[in-house]
């Protein structure tokens, strides 16, 4: 397994994550609870050793989930990634978000427990909560250091000038975006941004909630799947976006891979800061993604894959409007 160092003050991680959100719920049709434990096995036997999850996933299923997989496996083998702040009602409908110094702590409290660990690698909000100060909620992520609780400190979905006063009130790993071949909004200000300051990058939906991942049909989604109501796979769009798929399976069949595997190659290969997290729920999937590392992509490959999926080529906003709004990123 090859590894990559989190910016300048994080931790060296595998250089595929896997993101473990899936295994929880419904957001991306029925999950198997053997079948995830299975492929968290599987992660880990390959070398893997980032996992990312969230308290608010199934409302800490999916840490209770990932906390009974790593059972019995040494703590210090594992880079545990824990977004916290999204609130939720029984009903599991998002109700806001909280980053006041209180909670944060208070969500530490439940997430050490639910895991069954004493300490997290990188803890970071999820959202950038627009009634607390960003020096607020990571002062006291800092004070969880400082305590021994949280060893590095991570945001999400922030842009430039968030990262810039979160970086000086405290030291920053990484930054946890979308980032692939049809969302590359980050090359602008906020990649720039990591890079002069010294983070890292922590790609998520590298395969677009699966739309470029080779596998997706259309009408596959079931009626409470993310990809029901996401833009990128409404009518109009979808068709478009499946075109993109099409050239770039033209590229990934001449260079004998996947097409997911020359998606995820491709965000791996624009820096050594950059950790894609594939959201693999089943080991063959996850041997699929696996298979990313040992594809090479040359200038001349880049360059075909530029031209397949040339950038703002997708059609449809990543997430529906009312969720664009809530994103610091996108401001």
């Amino acid at each position: 397994m090859q590894h990559r160092t989190l910016g300048q003050s994080g931790p060296s991680v595998s250089a595929l994550g896997l993101g473990c959100m899936g295994m929880s719920g419904n957001m991306y049709g029925p999950a198997d609870r053997a079948e995830s434990i299975a492929t968290i096995h599987a992660a880990r036997e390959a070398g893997v050793t980032l996992l990312d999850t969230g308290d608010f996933y199934t409302m800490g299923h999916n840490e209770m989930l990932v906390g009974e997989a790593l059972r019995g496996i040494p703590r210090d083998s594992v880079q545990l990634s824990v977004k916290f702040g999204a609130l939720r009602d029984p009903a599991g409908n998002w109700i806001g978000y909280d980053a006041r110094p209180a909670a944060v702590k208070n969500f530490l409290a439940h997430t050490l427990q639910r895991l069954g660990v004493d300490y997290i690698d990188i803890y970071r909000p999820a959202r950038l909560d627009p009634a607390v100060p960003i020096e607020e909620t990571v002062g006291a992520i800092a004070e969880m250091v400082r305590a021994g609780y949280v060893r590095h400190i991570g945001l999400s979905e922030v842009g430039a000038e968030t990262i810039r006063r979160a970086a000086a009130t405290h030291p920053i790993c990484d930054l946890q975006i979308e980032y692939s071949l049809i969302s590359r909004g980050i090359e602008e200000s906020i990649l720039p941004t990591c890079r002069e300051l010294g983070i890292g990058v922590t790609a998520y939906g590298v395969l677009s909630r699966g739309l470029i991942s080779g596998h997706w049909q259309p009408g596959s989604a079931q009626a409470d799947d993310f990809r029901s109501h996401s833009p990128r796979f409404q009518a109009g769009n979808v068709e478009r976006n499946l075109q993109l798929v099409e050239a770039l399976r033209r590229v990934a069949e001449a260079k004998g891979a996947s097409v997911a595997q020359i998606a995820i190659a491709w965000v791996a290969a624009q820096g050594l800061d950059i950790v894609p997290l594939v959201g693999a729920r089943r080991r063959d999937r996850l041997a699929e993604a696996l298979g990313a590392l040992d594809v090479t992509l040359e200038q001349a490959d880049l360059a075909a894959i530029e031209a397949a999926v040339p950038k703002g080529a997708a059609a449809g906003e990543r997430y529906a409007a009312a969720q664009m709004a809530h994103l610091d990123s996108e401001r």
